[in-house]
């Protein structure tokens, strides 16, 4: 028998008691937990670098990745037609606008309700099968809560005696009139239970239209979690009050000539930057600064796509500026060498980069003056606080970011998975790399990102103090750009360059030594040993590099040990990796990569049934297959019974009284 220190641990088990107060409910919760740790574990699902995708990303939530079809093919086989197949899935994926379609050229309605109810719940009845009933009662809306459970649980297949019981039920739903909002719910249902829980590796924003949409989406989701990417640091640095982040924000915005999520999503006002572009660059071509329309963007008449580079262009001179103010300083973090336009001859229209002269493509700067080139001019001093104020007054950006420090941080740890975006900063040798933080405090490994996190939520914090909250806002641009940052790891961000000269070696940004190591098996697990991650089967997801597929590139690294899961979800990366991004499903029976296709559109899979196609990889199954009992969650469980036995040894010593609902306390 366990020993326990009961008077060590009376105020606990006294709090404990309040939810069990009898020795009956505590053995129920004891056997109830016993029994969940023998359920095979939930299916997780790991997404990375949406950008803005948000059709795409909301349809692989929807079909879970392509388990829900896959379920709806194992279950139906040859019983059912291919093309009954597809529409059911599509009706689980778009219920309401699918359901439209449907009664538009159904004849016989009612008999369609029939079959297709008996369908979706015997599709629910599978999805649910590895959940307890209260975890499926809790996911339930609340109208149909016991309708669906009484139809899951009721078998008819052998049982004549319940078929008449099933049947009156789906009648009923159809003659009461509310079989579209059954239909409805149970398709709502199926989705959630599809994805038990969901991790998405970072950047959510930039590139596509719809951030936004996607945060609205996270916002009702019921399990998720996100390691920050670069580009929501980007956009969280904005929200802090960061004005170089929010001019990389919008340049990025314009570059990509996706303004959907500044102007619709956030109701950021550009109207004075337009105003000041058209009339500083009035006559500057601004051919460097031409929008991206690869990128899913909307085609534009000749005269927006003048204003866009004309706009582009003007907040791109004001990022240089105020990432140079920021760089200036902070001289600790050895970044005044990226205050450019201290080294630009304006006469000639020549820049001096490491000792060598290159031409310029254009020296067209009527905002920089070159005895103070990082100065703000009057007229953008005025256009930067207008900008600053309405990122500042956004009620609905503030709340996204919010969300993310809700559910974000800069890694995690999950069932013996370490999840970040980018890079884990690494010496040559490939040990960990000693980076400053702040001027007192230089850290490694796990506590680099810990104490980086830390420094994020400050920023956002009104007890911080003034010069730290202010050092914690600066630092937002270093994570975005500095060489050391765990989300760049690069040895500088050529965006002048590449705007500016073209010699393509200047261009050319040296990874670190991360992205040069991580093929390493032996220095993989150093770094899974120095954050602490155990078990056999432990691995690093993690994206930010779009894997170039088309050129042979393999996601699956060291060994099996390491997985990049950036497979060019945003448009603009289509041509480059050859695919539209990949979902890592770690399910009872082990890990497998999905690979999509582009997505075309939702309309098309409502009208048509068409699908994501995707390709399954197995990287790793086990023939065994993993109970809750082998998770973060079981070990947890596992700790509550034992609480819970040692409260049952409180009641039964008497050392903890049992509680009587009527009474108070059961009488001695």
């Amino acid at each position: 028998m366990k020993k326990y220190d009961i008077k060590k641990d009376m105020r606990y088990l006294q709090l404990l008691s309040n939810t069990f107060p009898t020795i009956a409910d505590a053995s129920t919760e004891i056997i109830n937990l016993q029994a969940i740790l023998n359920l095979p574990k939930g299916t997780e699902h790991f997404l990375a670098d949406i950008h803005g995708e948000y059709e795409a990303f909301q349809h692989v939530l929807k079909n879970a990745s392509g388990n829900i079809k896959r379920k709806v093919n194992e279950l139906f086989g040859n019983t059912v037609r291919e093309q009954e197949k597809r529409e059911l899935c599509s009706l689980i994926y778009y219920p309401e606008q699918k359901l439209e379609l449907v009664k538009e050229v159904e004849k016989d309605i009612n008999d369609w309700y029939h079959i297709t109810l008996h369908q979706l719940v015997a599709v629910c009845r599978v999805v649910s099968s590895k959940y307890t009933r209260s975890k499926v009662r809790k996911s339930l809306p609340s109208d149909f809560s016991y309708i669906i459970q009484e139809l899951l649980h009721e078998h008819t297949e052998n049982n004549s005696n319940k078929t008449a019981y099933v049947n009156v039920i789906v009648d009923t739903i159809i003659s009461t009139g509310r079989a579209d909002d059954f239909i409805i719910a149970i398709c709502n249902v199926i989705q959630r239970l599809a994805i038990d829980e969901l991790h998405i590796l970072g950047d959510i924003y930039d590139r596509g239209p719809g951030a936004h949409i996607i945060m609205d989406t996270m916002e009702q989701y019921h399990s998720w979690d996100i390691q920050w990417g670069n580009h929501d640091i980007l956009w969280m640095g904005a929200c802090a009050g960061n004005n170089a982040c929010m001019c990389n924000v919008i340049r990025l915005s314009l570059r990509y000539a996706n303004l959907t999520t500044l102007e619709d999503g956030y109701g950021i006002n550009l109207v004075p930057l337009a105003t000041f572009a058209m009339d500083t660059y009035d006559d500057d071509p601004c051919e460097e600064f031409m929008p991206r329309l690869s990128g899913g963007a909307k085609q534009m008449d000749e005269k927006t796509m003048r204003l866009t580079a004309q706009m582009h262009k003007a907040i791109t001179i004001i990022q240089f500026k105020e990432e140079a103010r920021i760089f200036e300083a902070h001289p600790e973090w050895n970044m005044k060498d990226r205050q450019l336009y201290k080294y630009i001859d304006y006469d000639k229209g020549t820049i001096m980069l490491d000792g060598k002269e290159y031409e310029l493509s254009s020296c067209c700067f009527p905002t920089v003056d070159p005895k103070h080139p990082c100065k703000l001019t009057p007229e953008e001093k005025v256009l930067i606080e207008k900008l600053h104020h309405s990122f500042q007054v956004s009620e609905k950006l503030h709340k996204h970011m919010r969300l993310m420090l809700q559910h974000g941080c800069m890694y995690a740890i999950r069932n013996d998975n370490l999840l970040f975006h980018a890079s884990i900063p690494l010496n040559e040798d490939g040990s960990l790399k000693e980076v400053a933080i702040t001027p007192n405090m230089v850290c490694k490994g796990r506590e680099l990102f810990h104490q980086t996190g830390m420094l994020i939520r400050s920023a956002f914090q009104d007890d911080t103090a003034t010069d730290e909250k202010q050092y914690a806002i600066d630092y937002f641009i270093y994570l975005w750009c500095g060489p050391n940052s765990p989300l760049f790891d690069k040895s500088k961000m050529a965006t002048f360059e590449r705007y500016f000269i073209a010699d393509k070696d200047t261009h050319k940004e040296e990874k670190g030594n991360y992205f040069k190591l991580r093929d390493n098996a032996e220095i993989v697990d150093n770094i899974l040993d120095a954050f602490g991650v155990k078990g056999p089967n432990r691995h690093i997801i993690n994206g930010h590099v779009p894997v170039h597929v088309m050129n042979g590139e393999n996601p699956i690294k060291a060994d099996g040990k390491l997985m990049v899961i950036d497979g060019g979800f945003s448009q603009a990366y289509h041509k480059e990796t050859g695919i539209a991004g990949y979902t890592l499903v770690y399910h009872s029976r082990g890990f497998q990569l999905v690979q999509h296709e582009p997505f075309t559109s939702a309309a098309d899979a409502i009208q048509r049934g068409t699908d994501i196609k995707s390709t399954i990889q197995i990287v790793e199954m086990s023939s065994h297959r993993m109970l809750v009992a082998n998770t973060d969650k079981g070990c947890e469980i596992k700790k509550q019974i034992d609480d819970l036995e040692e409260l049952l040894y409180a009641y039964r010593h008497g050392m903890i009284s049992e509680q009587d609902e009527r009474k108070g306390f059961i009488d001695d």
